[in-house]
């Protein structure tokens, strides 16, 4: 049984939106609270090894740049690593190695993870996201949490995802102002 991980970059406000799509003025809002110890700890919760879960939106962003950026850790693991994409376009798809999750995307997550292999990493993909926690899907959450408002662009939790509880695992804060935290997925909310 593979894990699935969530792994966002986010501001204070929730939005995790960081490409130029939609009039999104904001792009690389992430780049001045970059630093090696921050990167560090990115690849180190991505693991040795790991394969990719990715909406179409996501992949096609990513495609357009990771296979040609210089070799680094990150760029090296997600390049090596296998995409599981969410799409209506399977054809059209490049950047490998790759396999296009069918009609039911839900199904195709449950037997993906049903598999023996390396844990799994669900990116960007705001859509997919809100998907795999109304499933219950996700195991864990990773929130790269940034001390910026941006008062607009897609927001990790979207409008009517189902309510959950979360069990805080670590939380580490950079000298950035940059707050990593790490929580696994309890279940239902609860109120009592």
């Amino acid at each position: 049984m593979r894990t699935l991980k969530i792994i966002e970059h986010i501001s204070l406000d929730g939005v995790i939106q960081s490409s130029p799509e939609d009039n999104f003025p904001y792009a690389d809002w992430t780049v001045p609270y970059r630093t090696p110890a921050g990167r560090d700890e990115i690849i180190a919760a991505h693991g040795k090894s790991f394969d990719l879960l990715l909406g179409r939106r996501t992949y096609d962003i990513w495609s357009d740049f990771w296979p040609k950026a210089p070799s680094s850790p990150i760029a090296d693991g997600l390049n090596a690593a296998k995409k599981y994409i969410a799409t209506h376009r399977p054809e059209s798809l490049e950047w490998g190695p790759f396999e296009g999750l069918g009609p039911d995307i839900i199904e195709d997550i449950r037997r993906i993870k049903s598999q023996d292999g390396p844990d799994l990493v669900l990116s960007g993909s705001s859509t997919l996201t809100s998907t795999v926690l109304e499933h219950g899907l996700a195991d864990e959450v990773l929130l790269i949490v940034y001390p910026v408002l941006l008062g607009r662009g897609k927001r990790f939790f979207a409008e009517g995802t189902p309510a959950r509880s979360f069990q805080l695992v670590r939380t580490k804060a950079m000298p950035s102002g940059v707050i990593l935290t790490t929580y696994k997925v309890a279940g239902p909310l609860r109120t009592e």
